[in-house]
């Protein structure tokens, strides 16, 4: 049985996903996770503390997924050029639902809320030094300084995956591929 607290976070990002932000009222996610006001507000005082324990519920549960695959990468042996196919097929794997949504729309929202901003600057750190690990186990140079620029192509082409209906992630092995120094072409 889910705990109280984890129906309420997985049914505000549902909500979120599914109606956006503003639809994340007490009632609407009291209703949503099956649970009282009462729970709620016991487990999230103010609506700040709902949404910036949500977002970073989703983040730590991708960080979790990444990781597992990043591993599974590298214990494959797998050359820079074919972790970018590989980096393409987990984007396909990616939660490509309401949560997904949600996740975006939290961070958008976190620039008008500073309640949730600490969260999400958070969030885009843990994503960029999971990142720069990635680049790391591939041997690209200078990691660190293009992690940054990978997790926004890998945000950027999520929003247009979402716009677009787009649910197979094509070029995005292509667009890694052009955008990072792999350890064979900077040698060329």
């Amino acid at each position: 049985m889910i705990p109280p607290r984890d129906r309420i976070l997985q049914a505000t990002l549902r909500l979120i996903g599914e109606e956006g932000v503003g639809a994340v009222t007490n009632r609407a996610v009291a209703r949503a996770a099956g649970v009282s006001l009462g729970s709620l507000t016991y487990h999230f005082p103010s609506q700040s503390d709902l949404l910036r324990e949500a977002l970073q519920t989703f983040v730590d549960t991708e960080i979790d997924r990444i990781r597992a695959r990043v591993d599974q990468l590298r214990d494959s042996g797998a050359d820079p050029a074919q972790a970018a196919d590989e980096v393409e097929k987990a984007v396909v794997d990616f939660a490509y639902g309401p949560e997904q949504v949600a996740n975006l729309e939290l961070h958008l929202h976190a620039a008008r809320d500073p309640a949730v901003r600490e969260t999400s600057a958070r969030s885009v750190a843990a994503y960029d030094r999971l990142a720069a690990a990635v680049l790391t186990a591939l041997g690209v140079p200078d990691p660190d300084r293009h992690a940054p620029v990978v997790v926004a192509l890998l945000y950027g082409l999520a929003v247009r995956r979402l716009a677009t209906g787009d649910d197979t992630a094509t070029g995005t092995a292509d667009a890694l591929r052009l955008l990072l120094p792999y350890p064979e072409r900077a040698a060329t």
